[in-house]
């Protein structure tokens, strides 16, 4: 076997030894301390503090042991590597609906990432992290299909209505849809400054993909086109995935128009 193949074997075959490259990676401790962090008996952490030693992971001062140039390498590599994985796990069920098609679009932009799905006994985890984006952000942006479910939808215009600032671009079916769900309300909010609806009859993805950039924070709703449900909501911190929205976001603003030059795209006729 690949001689790194086997040093990663090593590694990860023994929580006990994870728990001590994680623990020294915190700090110098003694023995005594490592074993209660980790749970390891007193010749289990024996063969691990020599074992450790040997590879120059670690070494000794006295009774502490601490963690060398190496064995700080291989601790900060081990954590991004359980990291992505943690990531990945996250993500699997999620793939299909993400935004592949937009090129630019990668895996790699989404660090830090938060996975809201529906599940069987509860349904209602994507809709309710949106809603909580929405009522505790001050700026927000977005294109798509993100603002859809009336669970959002009073939470959201509440909102705008209480001076969240807010520039989003509408397929013009789903702005219709926003119409027959409160016209009142969604006509007193288009006429108020801080909110800015724009048209865009050609969104890529706009059955199923919904992009929010918030004050801090990028989300992606994932809706499922046969039913209409939001099937998840994908939130990151990334500056990376921020990046590559906004250059989306600039490029779909150019191309939409402005709601009272584009009630052209409208079958109602409800904009004045």
């Amino acid at each position: 076997m690949d001689e790194t193949i086997d040093d990663i074997e090593y590694l990860v075959s023994s929580e006990h030894r994870v728990g001590v490259l994680d623990a020294l990676a915190d700090g110098p401790s003694d023995r005594d301390e490592l074993r209660t962090t980790t749970g390891a008996s007193s010749p289990t952490m024996g063969r691990i503090l020599t074992d450790f030693q040997n590879r120059h992971w670690i070494e000794r001062d006295g009774t502490l042991y601490q963690l060398t140039g190496l064995g700080e390498f291989v601790a900060n590599q081990f954590g991004e590597f359980r990291n992505a994985m943690a990531y990945q796990r996250q993500l699997h069920e999620v793939l299909s609906w993400l935004p592949h098609e937009l090129e630019g679009f990668s895996i790699e932009l989404l660090t830090d990432v938060v996975v809201s799905q529906t599940g069987s006994g509860y349904p209602y985890e994507p809709v309710e992290r949106l809603t909580e984006f929405i009522t505790t952000t001050r700026t927000m942006r977005g294109f798509g299909m993100a603002l859809l479910k009336s669970g959002n939808l009073e939470p959201f215009f509440d909102h705008v209505l209480d001076g969240l600032v807010c520039e989003y671009i509408y397929p013009p079916a789903v702005f219709e849809d926003l119409l027959k769900w409160d016209e009142k309300t969604v006509l007193n909010a288009v006429r108020r400054a801080n909110y800015t609806v724009l048209l865009h009859d050609d969104l890529p993805l706009d059955e199923r993909c919904g992009i929010c950039l918030f004050d801090s924070y990028v989300s992606i709703c994932c809706y499922n086109p046969e039913t209409g449900t939001l099937q998840s909501l994908v939130d990151t911190g990334s500056d990376e995935m921020r990046a590559w929205v906004d250059s989306y976001y600039e490029q779909f603003r150019d191309e939409a128009q402005p709601l009272n030059d584009a009630t052209d795209l409208l079958s109602v006729d409800s904009i004045q």
